[in-house]
């Protein structure tokens, strides 16, 4: 073997010590402890108009969504939550602001946990009314403080949002849930401003055990939104911390469940469907490398099997990156190209021939 090849197969990299939390439950879902770190999306159906959130929920599913969450802005919505949770197979979270009855609500039909907003719910003797509730159904909470919604007088105390606002809240809230005898919640910091929320999350997995709800809110579209959650949620899980996460975007609810897999893949924390590792490309590849990999990522979605293919333009790095998948190509000369399987050169293709004899592969090794 080269140098180059036995030098990167060797070469060891440090896992990711996760910060000790303790475990709740969202429905059948463990969050925190040595639970797997979840990945979460929110319908944007009318959560009243209960047939379209299931259709849109089971897509979330198919996605692989471990959680999801529906606002429940009216009696409607929280009523519908009966029929919703009962269609479908992952635990739904019922998204409270403003008035604190329809936490109650939700709770009485079905919900797994209630998600309530310190900056808007109310005084105590409601937030206590939503723990009776809670307590009753077998549901858990989520302390979700933003950036965008702070209580009136923690932003007089500070004059703005900061990170040290939004841990005071979420802590003077904590202190509540637990004065009521309540300790299944876990807690989110988000701001829309990524080092903000780096730096409110990294502040508050040091003040508490509690496990923590991983996002940077209002993130944007696909492109912007998926670059600033890899940022904001990828610093923190590089540091240990983060139990659970939703990548909140303004795009199609399947996209936020993939780019959460796609955030905990690259970290090697955690490994759903087919991760396909590709060149830019330049002028020496031998196919086009483009083409290829959007196709396979089409072809390939409904896998959710953990796999990895290499689609190389050409033997730069071709070998090398291939030399680590379980299926690759590498791009060669003369509508020639190598395929290699677990590692190892082992056939050629023509440049047609690529896209289906490495679906044919994934699809066989999966069966």
């Amino acid at each position: 073997m080269p140098f180059f090849l036995s030098f990167y197969k060797d070469k060891k990299v440090e896992q990711i010590i996760r910060r000790k939390s303790r475990k709740i439950y969202v429905g059948k879902v463990a969050v925190g402890g040595d639970a797997p770190i979840s990945v979460q999306s929110m319908t944007n159906t009318l959560t009243s108009d209960a047939g379209a959130t299931i259709d849109q929920i089971r897509r979330q599913e198919n996605a692989g969504c471990d959680i999801t969450r529906c606002s429940c802005p009216d009696k409607e919505s929280a009523l519908a939550l009966k029929e919703i949770t009962k269609a479908v197979n992952i635990p739904v979270v019922a998204d409270i602001h403003f008035d604190y009855r329809l936490g109650i609500l939700a709770a009485e039909n079905g919900a797994a946990c209630l998600r309530i907003n310190p900056g808007n719910i109310g005084s105590i003797e409601r937030i206590r009314e939503v723990i009776k509730a809670a307590k009753a159904n077998n549901c858990s909470m989520r302390i979700g403080v933003n950036g965008g919604s702070l209580d009136k007088r923690l932003l007089e105390k500070y004059g703005e949002p900061t990170a040290d606002a939004l841990v005071e809240s979420a802590l003077e809230q904590a202190k509540v849930l637990e004065d009521n005898d309540f300790r299944e919640f876990k807690i989110s910091v988000k701001s829309s401003n990524t080092r903000m929320m780096i730096d409110a999350y990294q502040k508050l997995a040091a003040a508490c055990d509690y496990p923590l709800h991983l996002g940077v809110t209002e993130a944007g579209g696909l492109m912007s939104g998926t670059v600033k959650s890899a940022l904001g949620i990828g610093s923190l899980l590089m540091g240990g911390i983060g139990d659970t996460l939703r990548v909140s975007l303004t795009a199609d609810v399947e996209q936020e469940v993939r780019a959460g897999f796609e955030i905990l893949k690259a970290l090697d924390l955690r490994h759903r469907g087919v991760r396909i590792i590709s060149c830019p490309t330049c002028a020496r590849r031998g196919y086009d490398v483009q083409k290829t990999v959007e196709a396979l990522e089409n072809r390939l979605a409904h896998i959710s099997k953990p796999l990895t293919i290499a689609v190389m333009g050409c033997v730069v790095n071709g070998p090398g990156e291939a030399g680590h998948a379980d299926f690759g190509v590498c791009g060669g000369h003369g509508d020639e190209n190598m395929i290699f399987i677990n590692g190892k050169p082992h056939h050629k293709v023509s440049n047609n021939q690529i896209i289906d004899e490495l679906v044919s592969l994934a699809e066989k090794k999966v069966g």
